[in-house]
């Protein structure tokens, strides 16, 4: 072949590998929600109809550019539907609002079992002895591209939007925390007084937070959120959510953090509380990895 010729062909594949990929989301993004489909988002999530229209139709967006670029998969032969598609990407997406990033860059498959789901694994005791253990989860944050989720509680989780309890607003915070690099409670941020700021006062909580755990004491946050600064933040980001007017009150400091990262405050789109909420049984199946 003609080295001229060849080169040509070499530069054109090059071209059209990278043009073809924003072309065809680009076609994609001009495609609106139906009616079908915006419907399940009013009805999976409350607080949508609550939120300013350029919000609305930024998480449209959002949505549609999820489902394009996510592969959904029925597990324990659960058949994936479009209000289980509509409605984990609308929750997951509520996290990106106003944020300057991409649609979770480091996921590919969502995994979705009906119901609660075991994870076997080797644990390490005394004298490095190792025993298998079997854990049921309700939700599990994968660091190679993917996330678990149990359908029934994903359903819970969009009937009651005020109890702080969310597992797709869970483990979706798990991964644009790893988006740094490790699961650590500490996400991008855009500066080093930044980290500064976020690290003292989310370990200040953190560390209140153990304590209420150990003493059993009520708590605006979940006490699973003490068993390690990744799960605080998953836990600390149902609570902004869907507790923002309590989560503000007793913990303002990490509400205005939360506040810069989000670039949301959803006090602008709940009902206050009319009476006072105490924190639900913790509980601990959910998980990062």
């Amino acid at each position: 072949m003609n080295p001229l010729l060849w080169l040509a062909l070499v530069t054109i594949a090059i071209v059209l590998s990278l043009w073809l990929p924003g072309w065809r989301l680009k076609r994609a993004l001009s495609r609106p929600l139906s009616a079908a489909a915006l419907a399940i988002i009013e009805g999976n999530i409350p607080v949508y109809r609550h939120m300013p229209a350029p919000l609305q139709q930024q998480l449209q967006r959002l949505v549609v550019q999820f489902l394009y670029q996510k592969k959904f998969v029925g597990c324990g032969g659960l058949e994936i539907t479009d209000e289980m598609r509509h409605t984990i990407a609308g929750q997951a997406c509520l996290l990106l609002l106003n944020r300057d990033t991409l649609v979770y860059p480091e996921l590919d498959t969502i995994l979705v079992y009906p119901n609660e789901f075991v994870v076997t694994r080797d644990e390490v005791g005394p004298g490095g002895v190792v025993t298998p253990s079997a854990n049921g989860l309700l939700g599990e944050s994968w660091g190679d591209g993917r996330v678990v989720l149990a359908w029934d509680h994903v359903q819970r989780g969009a009937a009651d939007w005020t109890d702080g309890q969310n597992v797709v607003l869970h483990e979706f915070a798990h991964q644009l925390d790893s988006e740094s690099g490790a699961a650590n409670g500490a996400p991008y941020l855009p500066n080093v007084t930044s980290y500064r700021s976020w690290a003292t006062v989310l370990s200040r909580d953190f560390d209140n937070l153990r304590h209420d755990a150990i003493y059993h004491q009520h708590s605006v946050m979940d006490h699973y959120g003490a068993t390690n600064p990744a799960e605080f933040f998953a836990v600390a980001t149902e609570t902004f959510f869907e507790k923002p007017y309590q989560m503000a009150e007793h913990h303002g400091e990490l509400y205005g953090e939360f506040l810069k990262f989000y670039k949301v405050d959803p006090r602008d789109w709940a009902e206050p509380p009319t009476e006072p909420q105490q924190m639900h049984s913790p509980f601990s199946n959910y998980a990062a990895q």
